[in-house]
């Protein structure tokens, strides 16, 4: 075994170890619980645009995007435009390593808000970015992803845009026939079900109405029901639990969803 070959497998056997560890766990869960009141994750940018994402995601994020090299991302949700300006410039660096020239980010937003349109268009990793303006789960909006889509062949979705169990799970159902075999839905936000009552600001979702509990009953549909995705096979993930168990400070915890 060679050395490289022997740090991975070290790797390996402490992430494994790590995430089997419940006290380590139970303080990383309080530390984020705490973190949460003073709204960690909006306080980081990625050049130069607020990306609103814990930095551990990013780096987990990082690894999929280079293990993958997918042709296109869909992401719902855009806020200030960080998370496309932080996918579109990772494609850029894959592409002069040698992947895909032509990738690119695909954002969906309900209101895309002039000031922020404005940064992301003027920015110059705008040349990955398109941007589709309409609640990501209407017909309308979606017929306008999957004509955008149709000319891509491998495909990661991340869902970040309304967190309530019944949009995220209506965006589960749309969005995840998207994803090519062995790349990734990832579900952001699902740490809302895990965090104390009022740790964070006052929104229309909470303990029982999140992402996590859409991606809990989307799976049991999945089982309970033959689903095909666009390409035609049939549809099944499974939450990747050794990512999480890396990171261990994530907001999407079961929410890693690898298409199997």
């Amino acid at each position: 075994m060679n050395d490289h070959k022997k740090f991975k497998k070290e790797c390996e056997e402490e992430i494994h170890r790590q995430g089997a560890d419940n006290n380590l766990k139970k303080l990383t869960q309080g530390w984020i619980a705490r973190a949460a009141k003073y709204k960690y994750s909006y306080h980081f940018n990625w050049l130069g645009r607020p990306i609103i994402q814990y930095p551990q995601d990013m780096i987990g994020v990082q690894q999929l995007l280079w293990n993958i090299q997918p042709d296109l991302i869909i992401e719902t949700g855009i806020a200030r435009g960080g998370s496309l300006i932080f996918y579109a410039s990772l494609l850029e660096l894959i592409a002069h390593c040698g992947g895909s020239k032509n990738a690119m980010v695909l954002g969906v937003d309900i209101d895309i808000r002039g000031h922020n349109h404005k940064e992301i268009v003027s920015h110059p990793m705008s040349k990955r970015i398109e941007m589709i303006q309409g609640s990501s789960i209407e017909q309308e909006t979606y017929r306008l992803v999957i004509e955008y889509a149709r000319n891509y062949k491998k495909i990661l979705v991340c869902l970040d845009s309304n967190h309530v169990r019944d949009h995220v799970l209506e965006e589960l159902k749309l969005y995840a026939p998207l994803v090519s075999k062995g790349s990734y839905c990832v579900v952001f936000d699902t740490i809302i079900e895990d965090l104390p009552i009022n740790s964070g600001p006052t929104r229309p979702w909470g303990k029982s109405n999140n992402p996590k509990t859409a991606v809990f009953d989307f799976l049991k549909i999945l089982e309970a029901k033959k689903t095909k995705a666009v390409d035609g096979e049939l549809l099944s993930f499974r939450i990747d639990k050794v990512i999480e168990s890396q990171l261990l400070i994530t907001a999407s915890p079961n929410g890693f969803l690898i298409r199997s």
